[in-house]
């Protein structure tokens, strides 16, 4: 059998008493022949991972863990290490392939970087400016790190970063969405995206973000439009926590709606996450100043729906995320609005729910976070009734995810044969019309449904 090794995240992640997915085995001869010996042992499927690299993968579906199988870098283990990205991964033990799911990490550990020992004082230590230089992606990762597992660099390692953010941006876009993904969904993720901020990493793979430092705003703000953000942010992950306080009988619904599977493997409540990072990111392109002052930033909400599309085409993410995030940025002040005309009556929830489908139950509690974050003139009084209404707003969003939009009581080529109309524009302005009356209980039956659509044409 070929010499293998546990290399990486899973050696430091056992190390650590977190829970191990996926492992990574280097191997000194042919990974395929010990990734298939692996699969007959744990019955798994086994496949190749990359013709280039060499590396094969193979999935044990009994305890939900991953296997990579690579070729060992180098002609021994410690040259293999010595070509990794940090010390905390730059660790190995030896293992036998048929006791790869049980032994102790910290059984005959190679260790020729000091990896254990930053682990233990939480120190992240790059391995010199080679290692970015090989993958320029590292420097992100780092923030991630940083945030997953709540360390810091070292000086050195902070100068060798900061030097090499700029290339981060030469790694391939579904690349750098991966990393930005666990970054933003990790515990960590505020202190994360401060030490990407203050490296300059951010910069070179979310400039649409870096752009909102020193955008001041009207005297209703307390903060800087980047600022501002950080916070929008740090109050969802505090309302996450806090859903029965604000939603009462709604909150289990809610819980059940953000665990949904979205897309580029986040839940809706995940992603939520960026929805609060971009949601004001046309400020900037918007920002004007009245003759009496006061900063504006009229249609904000459509530049930045824009810029959302383009920057997921650049980080290459699924159209159903970028629709996701795209229609958060678009509809995030619908409801700050509406709280002027209270109280709603049954169309105008229509409308809001219309208007703001297929997203109107994650940007309602965007829109929570917002408000929140918004601690200027009037700020507490304002909060109270924004909040009051959204927990109003919740439920009816709920029930019209749970349902869908009301049933018209009569069917289009109905509708037009009773009036005599071809179908185009006028009748789906007249559908419309009904749907909203529907909703609103004003046309529960046939017969008022095309009542009212003559009355509506007359």
């Amino acid at each position: 059998m070929s010499d293998a090794w546990i290399v990486g995240g899973a050696l430091r992640d056992e190390l650590l008493g977190r829970p191990v997915r996926d492992v990574d085995v280097a191997v000194a001869g042919d990974p395929a022949r010990a990734a298939r010996a692996l699969a007959a042992d744990v019955r798994g499927p086994v496949f190749r991972l990359s013709e280039a690299f060499g590396a094969w993968r193979v999935i044990d579906r009994r305890v939900e863990r991953v296997y990579d199988f690579a070729p060992l870098q180098g002609g021994t283990i410690e040259e293999d290490l010595a070509k990794r990205d940090f010390t905390v991964n730059a660790m190995a033990r030896p293992v036998a392939l048929e006791a790869l799911a049980g032994a102790d990490a910290a059984a005959d550990l190679i260790d020729p970087l000091g990896g254990r020992a930053d682990l233990e004082a939480g120190i992240l230590r790059v391995l010199g400016a080679g290692a970015y230089e090989s993958d320029p992606l590292r420097a992100l990762r780092l923030a991630r790190f940083a945030a997953e597992l709540g360390f810091a660099p070292e000086p050195d390692t902070e100068r060798l970063t900061r030097a090499a953010a700029p290339r981060v941006a030469d790694a391939a876009g579904e690349r750098v969405f991966g990393e930005l993904r666990r970054l933003v969904i990790a515990g960590g993720a505020l202190p994360g995206l401060e030490l990407a901020d203050r490296l300059d990493v951010l910069d070179a793979v979310l400039p649409e973000l870096t752009a909102l430092h020193g955008v001041g705003q009207s005297d209703y703000h307390h903060l800087d439009v980047y600022d501002h953000t950080l916070e929008v942010l740090a109050q969802l992950i505090e309302v996450e926590s806090h859903l029965d306080e604000l939603f009462g009988a709604d909150a289990d619904r809610l819980r059940a709606v953000l665990a949904e599977p979205l897309a580029d493997d986040l839940t809706r409540g995940q992603a939520l996450r960026f929805g609060a990072l971009l949601h004001d990111i046309g400020k900037p392109v918007t920002r004007g100043v009245r003759a009496d002052g006061r900063i504006t930033f009229m249609g904000h909400d459509a530049a930045g729906e824009r810029m959302v599309r383009d920057l997921a085409r650049r980080l290459r993410t699924s159209e159903r995320f970028a629709r996701f995030a795209a229609g958060l940025t678009r509809h995030h002040l619908v409801l700050g609005f509406l709280v002027h005309e209270r109280p709603l009556d049954r169309a105008q929830v229509y409308r809001y729910l219309r208007r703001t489908a297929p997203v109107e139950v994650e940007v309602t509690l965007l829109s929570c976070a917002d408000r929140l974050a918004t601690q200027g003139r009037r700020g507490d009084e304002a909060t109270a009734v924004h909040l009051e209404l959204a927990r109003e707003l919740m439920g009816a969003a709920l029930d019209w995810r749970e349902q869908g939009p009301p049933r018209v009581p009569v069917r289009g080529d109905e509708l037009a044969q009773e009036l005599g109309i071809e179908p185009g524009p006028e009748l789906g302005r007249l559908l419309g019309e009904l749907e909203q009356a529907a909703y609103a209980g004003e046309a529960a039956t046939r017969e008022q449904a095309i009542a009212l659509a003559r009355r509506l044409r007359a």
